[in-house]
């Protein structure tokens, strides 16, 4: 197993561990239950969320594990601006790095809008737990 993969490995735990304790997430979450895709060029995680909780982050999903509603893809130095503490102009959220930067929203993007708070929240988290790219 090589360093990066050990690297990615203690993110999920840490990701995990940060999402299940957020007040945020746990106040708005009751109905947070999808899998979604995060394509951070170097790395995947496909992660499973029911009840706001996270049920499962599989790293480098294989194509048999790869159900999920939807992907947020992006460069691995999208995501690295993104997990920053204070994330460079149009870094900051899905919507300006869709628009200005690399960022593509694929999928059911239904099922994203309908948890886009707690997603959003979700994401802010990257800028603690740093980003595993």
């Amino acid at each position: 197993m090589t360093t990066e993969t050990l690297t990615a490995d203690r993110w999920v735990d840490e990701f995990a561990r940060v999402s299940n304790e957020d007040p945020e997430i746990q106040a708005h979450g009751k109905y947070y239950t999808c899998s979604f895709l995060l394509d951070m060029e170097e790395h995947q995680f496909l992660i499973r969320m029911n009840a706001g909780k996270v049920e499962e982050i599989l790293v480098d999903p294989g194509p048999l594990d790869l159900r999920y509603q939807f992907i947020i893809r992006a460069s691995a130095e999208t995501w690295r601006n993104f997990g920053k503490e204070t994330p460079p102009p149009m870094y900051h959220g899905i919507w300006s790095a869709s628009f200005q930067r690399d960022m593509k929203l694929e999928g059911d993007l239904l099922v994203l809008m309908q948890n886009l708070r707690t997603l959003t929240r979700q994401i802010e988290l990257l800028r603690q737990t740093g980003v595993p790219v």
